[in-house]
């Protein structure tokens, strides 16, 4: 074979060679910006990292032990998650919502999950309702709330709310409630407490809602989870009434379990 075409095959087995090396690192560098967007997250979602705190970009690459790169990505992600926002001049903070905020969030869910729920009654398989029948059934296993302490709260397929609304069959409301705003909301139902009764209470409203699913009754199942997140923004409002009576001690949103 002649020189130059060993030189180019050379060549081209050594741009292959640098393109794996490179697909590898952009490879390596995903997975750990996954894992560390996963990880603050979840402590933002649970209030281990509190609200209104300043994020630390050289803090966090310590504690994580990542560079900045994958970072900033899992930085971005989470303020497109709306759990992180950026003050001009200050940096990233997590969210901390006032009051009027927290309510005008309580109803965008009480009008869009209630709509939700009315579809799911009319669009939902059998297959799937059975399934959310389950559903609620791993949540009454849960110690936790046998024990009168709060109320399931996994995410996704084993949150009864996002089964309902990704049985509504409507993609604007799914990205909306199950993608932009759905860690910012469970964020609240997680962090505000509830009356010490709520957790049994939420889960007997979240079985009539479901009972009005099975019966194909959108209206009934529309106006039951109407009432369920209403019931829950009384209580956010009356957190704040507390608050505003205590003004010599700093505000904070109560750790103990959400109920919807």
């Amino acid at each position: 074979m002649p020189y130059f075409c060993l030189n180019i095959a050379s060549g081209v087995n050594n741009m292959l060679d640098s393109m794996g090396v490179i697909a590898s690192q952009q490879e390596e560098s995903g997975t750990i910006s996954e894992s560390v967007f996963r990880a603050i997250q979840s402590a933002i979602v649970k209030g281990e990292i509190a609200p209104g705190s300043k994020i630390s970009e050289p803090e966090l690459a310590r504690v994580y032990g990542i560079s900045r790169g994958p970072l900033r990505e899992a930085i971005h992600r989470l303020e497109g998650q709306r759990l992180l926002v950026r003050i001009p001049h200050v940096g990233a903070r997590v969210v901390s919502l006032s009051h009027a905020e927290l309510i005008e969030l309580y109803e965008i869910r009480e009008s869009l999950e209630g709509m939700a729920c009315r579809l799911a009654a009319e669009r939902m398989q059998q297959s799937e309702i059975d399934d959310l029948r389950r559903v609620l059934d791993t949540h009454e296993r849960d110690a936790k709330f046998q024990a009168g302490l709060g109320y399931y709260q996994q995410e996704g397929d084993f949150d009864f709310h996002y089964k309902i609304i990704q049985g509504s069959g409507n993609g604007t409301l799914t990205q909306m409630l199950c993608g932009e705003l759905y860690q910012l909301v469970r964020m609240y139902r997680i962090q505000f407490s509830a009356k010490p009764n709520r957790p049994r209470q939420a889960f007997n409203e979240h079985h009539r809602i479901l009972d009005a699913i099975a019966e194909r009754d959108g209206e009934l199942a529309e106006l039951l989870m109407r009432r369920h997140i209403g019931a829950s923004k009384r209580n956010i409002a009356r957190h704040f009434t507390e608050l505003a009576q205590q003004p010599t001690k700093p505000i904070k949103a109560s750790k103990a379990r959400g109920d919807s």
